[in-house]
């Protein structure tokens, strides 16, 4: 990590870039994947899953026999360590729920909106790197919540041919059965589009790396709807001297090790506290099993020296991290000067794991800046708020003369005469 003294706010905008490749870069070498996924559907699906997965799959489909399987290798621990979590992510999810509110505009005009589920929805789940289950929980739950009549799962298979059984487990826990064996580029045209075996689905959730989100963004363009860029993992961390450096050094390194591509950054007003994490860091790295993903991870990675930490939330505000951690004496004091970020982690004892796993809150979560204009998965995410009206005789007669003014103004007076002729019958 590269550690920067008092770095002047002529520099912040370099200090905000991400690592790896931009997403633009990536087209190129995406669309054509996409194209032949459209054109030629499970044979092209298949044709990349061995290429790149290094493996030859049959049937893309999960059958009932490896459900089965796989529930019974998974341990009771981590199933109760699942259910747990699952029923913390549905409380805080289910909470979400609004109700229909009916409102009075102007006497006789009466506006509601009500929350419709979408009807079907793909969830890509990466796993090549670690299976990740857990965003199984963060997906389905408010999906299943919201009532989308189908969920599709894709997750890539490993390089025998099988996905791992906690994916199954998880998958089969929320009521999920449509679980594919395809990940990468071709699971999300697969999705898009539909195949002989995947449905074509509305809406495509899931984080991943840069490819699989250049493709999300490809096909946002073509008529399936996304949930948002959600790429390589990030997080800040704001500590003052209260702070614990050992703390502070496994929250940045748990998110060094998701993958190369990640990016930490550390903001501190004590040279004394930067000193000591990265110190923490080193030490911590040595016993790490994805030690080297870390480290290059780290390479691209900063802690940055301040005067004050409100200098240091304005340069979070800059950046608009994924994740937040503010690890401060006074932390809501501070959280209220919070105005971009995917998700705050306030207090001493607040890891960024925990939103990951098992405290209530959506771990799918906008990446790469993306903060500054969208918040992360929410129940939200699952339905569409339609709008609706009924205007009376007494609402007509009472609205319709401004609708006229406002339509003639426009020069559109087919809008006008939409309401004159109502106004007229009623004289």
């Amino acid at each position: 990590m590269q550690k920067k003294l008092n770095p002047s706010p002529e520099t912040w905008s370099d200090l905000c870039k991400r690592a790896g490749q931009r997403y633009s870069d990536l087209y190129d070498i995406v669309r054509p994947i996409l194209q032949a996924v459209k054109e030629r559907g499970d044979e092209a699906v298949r044709e990349y899953v061995g290429k790149f997965d290094g493996v030859d799959i049959e049937d893309f489909r999960v059958s009932d026999l490896e459900f089965e399987k796989a529930i019974e290798s998974v341990s009771p621990e981590l199933k109760q360590a699942i259910i747990t979590a699952k029923n913390n992510i549905t409380k805080f999810h289910e909470a979400q729920r609004e109700p229909i509110r009916k409102i009075e505009t102007t006497q006789g005009v009466v506006c509601w909106r009500k929350s419709t589920p979408i009807n079907s929805v793909g969830l890509y789940i990466p796993s090549q790197n670690a299976p990740l289950f857990s965003t199984i929980l963060m997906l389905g739950i408010p999906a299943t919540i919201a009532g989308c009549k189908e969920i599709v799962l894709c997750t890539p298979p490993s390089k025998t041919g099988k996905i791992h059984p906690v994916i199954l487990y998880t998958a089969h826990l929320l009521g999920i059965r449509q679980v594919r064996k395809c990940g990468g580029v071709q699971a999300i045209g697969a999705m898009a589009y539909g195949t002989a075996t995947t449905p074509k689905v509305d809406k495509i959730f899931g984080p991943s790396n840069a490819y699989v989100t250049a493709a999300k963004q490809l096909v946002a363009e073509q008529g399936t709807s996304i949930d948002l860029p959600a790429g390589p993992s990030e997080v800040l961390v704001i500590a003052d001297q209260t702070a614990n450096p050992i703390f502070v050094a496994a929250d940045l390194l748990s998110q060094a090790e998701h993958g190369t591509d990640s990016q930490v950054v550390l903001c501190t007003n004590s040279e004394a506290m930067a000193d000591a994490v990265l110190a923490e860091v080193e030490k911590q790295l040595a016993s790490l099993p994805r030690k080297e993903v870390a480290l290059e991870s780290l390479s691209a990675s900063h802690v940055l020296v301040f005067n004050t930490l409100d200098e240091a939330m304005r340069f979070s505000n800059e950046y608009a991290p994924e994740h937040l951690i503010l690890a401060t004496e006074n932390p809501e004091m501070l959280a209220e000067q919070v105005v971009n970020a995917g998700s705050v982690f306030l207090g001493h004892y607040t890891p960024e794991s925990a939103g990951d796993y098992a405290s209530g809150t959506n771990h799918t979560l906008p990446t790469a800046g993306y903060a500054r204009a969208t918040g992360g998965v929410s129940l939200d995410s699952f339905v569409k708020k339609i709008t609706f009206q009924h205007i009376s005789k007494e609402g007509i007669q009472n609205l319709g003369n401004t609708i006229e003014l406002m339509a003639e103004a426009e020069g559109l007076h087919a809008h006008k005469n939409a309401v004159s002729v109502r106004l007229a019958d009623l004289a």
